[in-house]
């Protein structure tokens, strides 16, 4: 493939609609393609090819981003009062409204003028969600939705895998592993809304590192643009430190629940592309 970052996402782009052409077309509802990888894989990015693309093709196309339906930081407080003070931090399962996801998802297929669809967006510099009154209103039902995020797809894990701390996070802040038995029983109420996808691409990086190298590179480009809360390395670190655990186990098993796998080395070059 090409090593162009541009040119890579719109040539994936037009492979991904490529192979599931056929299926979007006879699709009789809108046709949810779920696209999952780690933070820094350039999910976003390639949604966003997607919708381009397909649009170019004459399909109506909405993207719901994983991210958009974090609790606001209030809710966040309430939940590390009544559970834990980690799920202060957003990103684990537990800190999105699922419900409300799958209430957009219920509605869109019927979207009109005078039934017109909202959803949220999340402001991460304000760590918050944007007002109603700012949220995106669709109004005519999509021919494909793009669902992406960093843990779709995932499962849980088994109890065993809880007990041993994955890093020093965990040893001090989650010692009795409540924090992380607490996370891992919430991602099963995750489970109807994986299967509600028709596909799911999953953005394969070559280990737990180059994630980690990734995203700091992500933050350093909007520390370098004075973007508000842009966090320096320490606390990069430890706010990466939340999503070990559940990005290891990503890593080690959604491309055998993926329908296509797209593989990345260390410099994001896609260097394999797999459908199953």
């Amino acid at each position: 493939m090409v090593n162009d970052a541009s040119t890579q996402n719109s040539t994936l782009a037009g492979l991904l609609l490529d192979q599931y052409a056929g299926r979007i077309a006879r699709s009789k509802r809108p046709y949810l393609l779920g696209i999952s990888g780690l933070q820094g894989s350039g999910k976003s990015t390639l949604a966003r090819e997607v919708k381009t693309q397909a649009e170019a093709r004459g399909w109506a196309t909405e993207i719901l981003s994983l991210d958009d339906f974090y609790y606001s930081r209030s809710d966040r407080e309430a939940l590390a009062h009544q559970v834990h003070p980690l799920l202060r931090t957003r990103g684990v399962p537990g800190t999105h409204e699922i419900e409300l996801l799958m209430s957009v998802l219920a509605a869109l297929p019927h979207a009109s003028d005078k039934l017109p669809v909202t959803y949220p967006r999340f402001d991460k510099g304000r760590d918050t969600r944007v007002p109603p009154s700012r949220w995106p209103r669709v109004t005519r039902p999509p021919k494909l939705i793009i669902l992406e995020g960093w843990a779709l797809g995932i499962r849980p894990q088994l109890q065993s895998a809880l007990e041993v701390p994955v890093n020093e996070l965990e040893r001090t802040e989650d010692p009795d592993g409540t924090w992380r038995h607490w996370v891992n029983k919430q991602l099963r109420g995750y489970q109807p809304l994986w299967r509600k996808l028709d596909a799911l691409v999953v953005l394969q990086a070559p280990n737990w590192e180059v994630v980690r190298q990734w995203r700091s590179e992500q933050e350093e480009q909007l520390l370098a643009r004075h973007a508000p809360l842009a966090m320096e390395a320490s606390a990069m670190e430890r706010f990466l430190a939340h999503f070990e655990r559940l990005s290891r186990h990503a890593l080690a098993t959604l491309p055998a629940l993926a329908d296509t796998c797209v593989e990345y080395d260390t410099q994001r070059h896609v260097t394999g592309l797999s459908h199953f």
